[in-house]
């Protein structure tokens, strides 16, 4: 075994450190994340059909971002059969 291998700091230099790009892009999504649902906290009243129903804002987008997700994934999983 080198002695690279073997020191402890060994798995640190390897990975880049604790501040890798993608480590950082996370970061950075999370805390839009976090700014996008303390904005966006009212209450807005939709509408199914026949209920209507109270929920805040960024929750409905949430749910429908979701749903777009699973029928796009859907539509490209026919398209590929």
């Amino acid at each position: 075994m080198s002695s690279r291998e073997t020191s402890s700091t060994g798995r640190a230099a390897r990975s880049g450190g604790v501040f890798t790009p993608g480590r950082i892009a996370i970061a950075a999504v999370l805390v839009l994340l976090l700014v996008f649902i303390f904005e966006n906290t009212r209450q807005v009243r939709i509408r199914l059909l026949i209920p209507e129903v109270s929920m805040p804002l960024y929750l409905a987008l949430l749910i429908t971002t979701v749903l777009g997700a699973v029928c796009g994934y859907y539509a490209a999983a026919r398209r590929r059969k």
